[in-house]
């Protein structure tokens, strides 16, 4: 398959490229160190990547940002951050790129776990992450040509925990190896409409 993965250089998409590259094409796209560049806060930057990269059998989402506040300090700027690039930002991924997903391809799109498991200042994150995982699931029903859709929610990875770990107290980190076989199982799987929970 040739596969398009964008956030590619980012901790999980690095190991969701280690994993898929031996069986597969791999295309990275981001915003650093890329084959392609994208900017998913942009649509037209976004149509600009499937107009360079042309046809693909899947496409993996890993990037994708939010502000962590508590929600008194959160305004609406700030709550945009989620908005512009986790939310819509997968969402125009998807919308831009159905015509350039082969027949029976797929999307895989990224949430998280503070969406069901919240966590302090993560409010506008599981927001824009609520909001993917209901796309996935109803956009899957009209997907054209047996095009699959399905999103990952990955827990804190232990490669991030010296950074982040902060924010999620008790939690217990996954590696990203292991998040990223769940995005594997949703390219080269067949189901639809699924959130793949890492915990």
């Amino acid at each position: 398959m040739r596969i398009l993965v964008v956030g590619a250089s980012g901790t999980i998409g690095q190991r969701i490229t280690e994993g898929i590259a031996s069986n597969h094409e791999v295309l990275r796209a981001g915003r650093n160190g890329a084959d392609v560049s994208v900017d998913l806060t942009s649509p037209k930057s976004i149509a600009g990547m499937y107009e360079k990269v042309g046809y693909v059998d899947a496409v993996v989402n890993a990037s994708g940002g939010a502000n962590f506040k508590a929600v008194p300090e959160l305004t609406p700027e700030l709550n945009e951050k989620g908005i512009e690039s986790k939310l819509k930002g997968q969402v125009n991924l998807v919308l831009l790129g159905q015509e350039y997903v082969n027949d029976g391809g797929s999307f895989t799109l990224t949430t998280g776990v503070m969406m069901d498991d919240p966590i302090p200042m993560g409010a506008s994150a599981a927001m824009a992450n609520g909001g993917v995982k209901a796309f996935v699931k109803a956009s899957s029903i009209e997907m054209p040509r047996g095009i699959r859709i399905n999103s990952v929610s990955p827990n804190i990875v232990k490669e991030s925990w010296e950074r982040i770990g902060h924010l999620f107290a008790g939690f217990n980190p996954v590696p990203a190896e292991r998040v990223a076989r769940a995005y594997i199982k949703s390219v080269e799987g067949a189901q639809t409409g699924q959130n793949y929970n890492v915990y």
